[in-house]
Order: C-alpha cells, then structure tokens, then sequence
C-alpha cells in the first residue's frame, strides 16, 4: 500500500481533488458542506477554541466495537481520509515515523554450524547400537556391585510364570542410553539449530516434532524394544479374574492399563510441544497471546489496528451521535482533509468538558462542516507541501534511518520523524552550506508547524533570508520583509513590552549579546535609564535614530528630554537620566558601543522601518502567546549582514524572554533560525534551556559550532535535547558532538599471531617446506573477546565517513526518552 497517498506531500497536485488511485495525495475538500434544511439559524459557533495542549499519551486501543443501531457506515470504496484517519500509530520510541509502522522483525542469528549435531547424534547412536550389544566393556559393573544381574527381576516373581521379561540391566542399559541421548542434544546444541531452521514456525515445527518423537516412544513401547509395559503389566494381578473366568474384566483392565501407559509416554511430549494452543492455531480457533513473539506485526489482525478514527467514536461516546454522524459521512465523502479532522478534533477536546460549548460545537458542526471551527485566516491547508506530514501525530518525516551497523537493527530502515515532543527540547542542526539543512530540515520543520497552527495547536516564527526558502508567502500569516518598502508589517524592536526594563533587557542582548567584553547587565541598566525616562515623556519608546542620539549623549536630544521630564513632574525618571549623564563617558560605559551597534539599524534602507508612534505598524511577538499564527521574518543578509546578525539576536532574545513569561502555555511556540550565527550568547543559551518546560522550541541551524563562542559549545550542546550533524563537518566539530553523545559498551574481538617454533626436526622440515609454498610463516592465531567502552561517534567518522545526503541525528523528548545517534537518509 503507497501511504504516501494518503497523507504525503501534495505538490502540483494537492490542488486537484483526489481520483481514487493509491498515490493520490490527502483530498482537498470536494465542495461546500450540504445545504442545511429551511428553518431559523443556528446560534452563531464560539470563537476559535483555546489551544490545548497535545495529550502526553493516546488513549488506549480499544477493540473496534460493532456499529451501533444509528451509526452510519457509508457503503461503496473508502475515502483516502478514512483510511489515513484509521491507519494504525503505535506508541514507539523517539523519532520513529509512526504511520503504518511495522517493526522490524528481531535478528536472526548467523547460521549454526552442523557438524557439531551430526557428529554428537551419530556417536549416541553409535553408543546406543554398543550398549544394546553389550559391547562396551565394564559399563554394566555398578548396576551388578549394587544389585546383581539377577537380584531382581520382572516376569518371574512366581513359579508358573513365563519366561523371564525384564531385568535391572536391561533397565539400567535403557536409562543410560536415555542419559546419554540428553547429554549428546546439550552439548551438540540441537534444540539451537532446530530453533533456527523452524524460524517463525517454530510452533508448527516444535507440534510435529514432538508428535513424531510421541509416535516413535510408543512404537518403541508397543514392540517391546523399551520394556515399560513389561514392568508395569505383570504387577497388576489379573490372573485371579482369568482363573475365576472373568476373561472380560482382566481385557478391560489390560485396556485400561495400557491407555495408562500411553497417556504416561505421551503426556510429556504434549507439554513440551504445547498441543493444545497449536492445535487452537492450526484450526483458526486461538489467539497468538503476548507469549508467542514469532508472529509478526505485519500479519497482525484488525483488532491490532486501533480504533476507527474516521467513526468519530469520542463524539459517539459523549453523546454526540449527530455530529458524528456528520463529520463520518464529511470524512468518507472526502469532505474533509487530514488538517480539518485534526483542527475538529482539537475543537472537540477544547470544548468537551463544558456543556455549553459542546452544544454550540455540535450546532457548528452541523452548520458549517469542514468551515467550522477555521484557523483566523480561513485556510484550511498549505498551498504547497514539500514533506510528508502526519497532521495526527504532528510528525513530519524527514528521511529513514540508514542500514548501517553503526544504527541499532531495529531501527534500520524504519522512517524518522520530528515532532513536537522532539522539537520541544530545541534542535541544533549543524552542516556546511549545501549539506541540505534548510531544504531537507528546516523547511519540513516549519511546514509541520504550519499545519499545527493552522488546526490551532501551535504557533511559528521563522526567521531567515529574503526569498521563499521556507516556504511561499501564502503559507504565513504575517510576512516582514526588514527593508523592503513593500513589507506589510514593520518589526518591533522592543518585543510589544510596556516595560522599560524588560524592553532594554532584550535589546541590549541583541545589540551587544556577543561581545564577551561587554556586560549585558550593564548594557541593560544604560539602555534603561533612557528608554524609561523618554517613554514617561512621550508614551512610546524612541525610534532608532532618536534612540542613537540620546546614547550618542547628544546635547540637544538630553536637553529636551530633560526639560519634558521637569514639565510633567516625573522626578523618579529625572533620577534615571541625571544617573545615565554622570555615567556617560566614564570606564566601561557601553552607551559608545550600543551607539555603535544601533547605527547599523538607522541606515536609509531601514528609514521609517522600526517606527514607533501612532502611524507604525509593527508586528511584536507577543502575539505568539495566544494565536496561532505562522510568522516569517525576512532578514537582509546579503546587503546588511550585521544588521541582520543584531536582528536575529534580538528575535532570539524576545523568543525566550516572552515565552518564559506568557501565562497560557497550551499553545506550542516555535522558533526556526535558518542561520543561527553569531546569534547565540550566554543568556540565549540560559533561555533556550528553559524553553522546553513553557511549551516551547527553538530550531537553530548552525554552518559550524566556530560561529558561536569557544566558551559556549558545551553550554549550547547540553542545552538543546535534539542535534545533528550533517556531512562537511569539520573535526573540531566532530569532536563536540561526539562528547555530547557519550560513549556506549562495544565487544572487540582482538586476533594476535604467534609463530610456532617446532623442536623435532620432522616438524622444522614441514614447517619450512609450508613456509617455503606460501611465503609465510607458521603462525598460530590467539583470539580475545571483551568489553569496550568507545564513542557512538567518532570526530574522524562525522567528519570523513558521513555520505552525501545524510546526517547523524541524536533525538530526546520533553518527557525524557532519547534516541542514540542515528545515521538518516534525509529524504526517504
């Protein structure tokens, strides 16, 4: 089955509707919703729904309960959104494309040599043949020193009867070749090879086997040649019913007794090979169970296949039986595409516990169809997907996992995916230009989170150069070009913060974050005692080039805000200003350096770009608290590269800081940095740490860890739970992630040579004549076996032995699971 035509990318061709075949892309919706019946309006839906958090874990995997008498089941071919909403999505470990996953069937072991069986069966055998000859010597002597030959015997207790039938050595003959048989099955591993040829039928091979030996123990009884029978038969006094004339009774007993011994003989074949469970299996009547892991997920049955998503059965549950029956017959009539059902199903889970809503989302339902409950802008999916996506999951696969043998078997060939839950820890995506960081990593990554907002689950900034590469203006609902007079929306520099602290903390890391000679702290206070003040005076704080002037100290910029100060009575905010004047020009003052960084923003191209009075139109970030909004910020990197690095660094900041502090952390935030240089700094590092217990990620793509401090690599590695390494990475950079990753216990297996030196001239001339024919001498080979513990990742290896279009991921969720370091294929 080509899953891709259920949920994969859709292209030139997510536009058209879906035509039936396997490959066809996610429908887009056929129509609008039917026309409902004459009659008064419905009450108008409730707003857009709170985002809610996704659930740590789904709910259980009940079995698929039968149609109830009002559910409908729409007759005819399946829709492609029905059997994407139904495909099964085992909880699995991180990183793991859970779509129709499958898991690799366990490792076979390498093939058991057969020499060792055949040689241990044939010398039983040969011992058997020997022992029932009698012609191995001294073997019989224990039994005669302890009991005699004919101490005591079975058969011929009495005078008038037959001939003798048994004796302790016949007896002690039989218990030894049985003995031996055991001992020849241990050492020459028989049950191993059986085990590896039966393979996933091992119950049916074990069933037959066992049949078989039953069979021939019987055989062996019935004929006399194990004389069981003769042990147990003369025993029973039967003559007395044969002598009265009772005939009947001692051929019933004799039955009786021999069904006995059958049952005796058989019984502990049919425990070892478990008949009654394979004989259940071999007629269609038994369940596998946990116990029997031969049986592989592929063939599992649709009770493995989780609950019918596409019934709506949480809406059914809650007694909501009509707008499930609404949203079924949306979904089978392709209605409804992967992000409606998923944007409804998070409007259900919002609304659910409170009575009120539930009516007006059954009435919104039932009114609107796929048009109920909508994302602000009124798009209902992406103009152009290049990824394949799980809207259910909120997975996005990025590539698979190589067949490499530095990979775990059962991770080899299985799909990997980001998620939330993964990016919620922040990832770091490391690679020289070309690797494929932006067009196999990031751009996936923000289409993922563009699909999630747009079912009003999470929120996205990305932030990168001018152009489409993550994607195309439609796909965003705030598009800032920094620069380009045609930009709808200008940016804020101060973050939409009222408060001047805040507002100079952020701007101060971005003006001077990476300067390791200059505090931050101080940075902050200076910025401060003049963002306060001039805001106390004019409501606003300054644009750029009223902001250079006053720290710059121009006379004339202090003078007028002074004397507004005084005119207005703010004597607290003259304090700040008088301070900021006694400290200008003074040993470390940062207001020069600040001056310095905030002139690369007041040039003609940013002219009336960062204005802040009333005719501005800037967009801040803090309406990512509690929108869902996709957001893409275009830097100028080729024109104006540093201003674009104090640009990114002030995103960066305001990310963290208003993040860190927002009340309503339901909603996942997530920051992308196509180009993380120079961006990353001591408190950022501080911040992006603590981003993963707010709900909240940063995606940072680096060309080379040398692009942040020497002093901050390990800080950056040990904050960030996810990080890759693509091919081109240099050893210096190897070398980083290979200590962050750790090492792992590894068996070595050493071969050291020794020569042999012969002292028997014999053996001198054949070891001379061998070394004479072959050119080497006669060495003997000393094997060692141990334990070693070594890196999962060598530098030399990332740096040298990574293959074009692949990278090293190493993954860990928000709830602490971690994935090795694995090697992907990017786009598998």
């Amino acid at each position: 089955m080509d899953y891709e035509g259920t949920h994969g990318a859709t292209g030139a061709r997510g536009a058209q509707p879906p035509d039936g075949r396997p490959g066809s892309a996610v429908p887009r919706p056929a129509g609008p919703p039917p026309a409902m019946p004459p009659g008064p309006p419905p009450a108008a839906p409730p707003p857009f729904p709170p985002a809610v958090p996704p659930p740590a874990r789904p709910p259980s995997v009940p079995e698929r309960p039968a149609a109830s008498p009002g559910q409908h089941r729409p007759a005819g071919p399946r829709s492609a959104t029905a059997a994407w909403l139904d495909a099964p999505r085992p909880r699995t470990e991180p990183g793991v494309w859970r779509y129709a996953y499958v898991p690799r069937p366990a490792e076979r072991p390498p093939r058991p040599s057969l020499m060792g069986p055949a040689a241990t069966m044939a010398l039983w055998l040969l011992l058997w043949l020997l022992l029932t000859e009698r012609a191995v010597p001294y073997v019989s002597k224990p039994i005669e020193i302890i009991t005699g030959p004919e101490w005591w015997s079975f058969g011929g207790l009495k005078e008038d009867a037959p001939t003798l039938v048994v004796n302790s050595t016949t007896l002690y003959y039989q218990v030894l070749v049985l003995g031996l048989g055991f001992w020849a099955a241990r050492v020459g591993g028989w049950a191993h090879v059986f085990r590896y040829f039966a393979g996933p039928r091992l119950g049916r091979a074990r069933l037959a086997l066992s049949a078989s030996g039953a069979a021939l123990a019987v055989w062996l009884v019935w004929t006399r040649r194990v004389p069981l029978a003769d042990v147990i038969l003369p025993a029973v006094p039967t003559s007395w019913m044969q002598g009265g004339g009772n005939r009947y009774a001692a051929l019933l007993v004799s039955i009786v007794l021999y069904a006995l011994i059958g049952t005796v003989i058989v019984w502990p074949f049919a425990r070892i090979g478990q008949w009654p469970a394979e004989l259940r299996l071999l007629f269609g009547r038994g369940d596998p169970g946990p116990q029997r892991p031969r049986t592989a997920p592929a063939q599992a049955g649709p009770a493995q296949a989780g609950p019918a998503l596409a019934h709506w059965p949480e809406l059914r549950d809650a007694g909501e039986s009509d707008a499930a029956e609404a949203l079924t017959a949306a979904v089978h009539a392709d209605r409804l595409n992967d992000i409606d059902c998923v944007r409804l199903r998070h409007a259900w889970g919002a609304t659910r516990n409170r009575a009120d809503l539930r009516a007006a989302f059954t009435e919104a339902v039932l009114r609107q169809g796929a048009d109920a409950y909508l994302h602000p802008s009124g798009r209902r999916d992406l103009p152009r997907r290049t990824a394949v996506h799980d809207a259910l999951t909120g997975q996005v696969r990025i590539g698979d996992c190589a067949d490499d043998p530095r990979n775990p078997y059962a991770r080899r060939g299985s799909g990997m995916a980001l998620e939330p839950a993964s990016l919620g820890t922040s990832l770091l995506a490391v690679g020289p230009p070309g690797s494929g960081k932006t067009e196999r990593v990031v751009r996936p990554v923000v289409e993922s989170l563009a699909l999630r907002a747009l079912t009003g689950q999470a929120a996205v900034l990305a932030v990168g150069g001018a152009g489409d590469r993550l994607g195309p203006d439609a796909a965003y609902d705030v598009v800032i070009r920094i620069g380009d007079p045609a930009s709808v929306h200008d940016f804020d520099l101060y973050g939409g913060t009222t408060d001047p602290d805040e507002a100079a903390a952020a701007l101060a890391e971005g003006l001077a974050g990476d300067l390791p000679a200059l505090d931050t702290r101080r940075a902050a206070t200076a910025l401060g005692q003049l963002l306060g003040p001039y805001r106390a005076v004019h409501g606003a704080f300054p644009a750029v080039p009223e902001l250079r002037e006053l720290l710059e100290g121009s006379a004339a910029a202090l003078g007028g805000l002074r004397q507004a100060l005084e005119s207005a009575g703010h004597h607290a905010m003259l304090r700040e200003l008088d301070a900021r004047q006694r400290q200008a020009g003074g040993a470390g003052d940062p207001a020069a350096v600040l001056a310095d960084r905030i002139a690369v923003l007041d040039r003609p191209a940013f002219a009336g770009f960062f204005a802040t009075g009333p005719d501005a139109r800037p967009f801040s970030l803090r309406s990512l608290e509690q929108h869902p909004l996709r957001v893409r910020i275009d830097l100028p990197e080729r024109a104006h590269a540093e201003a674009s690095r104090v640009l990114a660094r002030l995103v960066l900041a305001q990310f963290n800081a208003i993040t860190a502090a927002r009340a309503d952390r339901s909603l996942f935030v997530c920051l992308v940095l196509d180009d993380a240089t120079h961006t990353v700094t001591a408190e950022t590092v501080r911040g992006i740490r603590r981003l993963r217990s707010v709900n909240a990620g940063a995606v940072l793509a680096l060309r080379t860890l040398d692009d942040v401090p020497e002093e901050l690599h390990t800080a950056l590695l040990g904050a960030v739970g996810c990080t890759m390494a693509f091919p081109g990475v240099t050893t210096w950079d190897g070398k980083r992630f290979a200590e962050a990753w750790g090492k792992e216990w590894v068996e070595v297996r050493e071969v050291a040579q020794h020569g042999v030196f012969a002292d028997q001239p014999l053996t001198r001339a054949l070891h001379a004549l061998r070394k004479l024919a072959t050119g080497k001498a006669v060495t003997t080979d000393a094997v060692t076996v141990r334990q070693v513990e070594r890196e999962r990742w060598s530098a030399s290896g990332l740096a040298y032995e990574l293959p074009v279009g692949h990278a090293v991921l190493s993954l860990t969720t928000v709830d602490g699971a971690h994935a090795p370091p694995l090697l992907v294929r990017l786009g598998g």
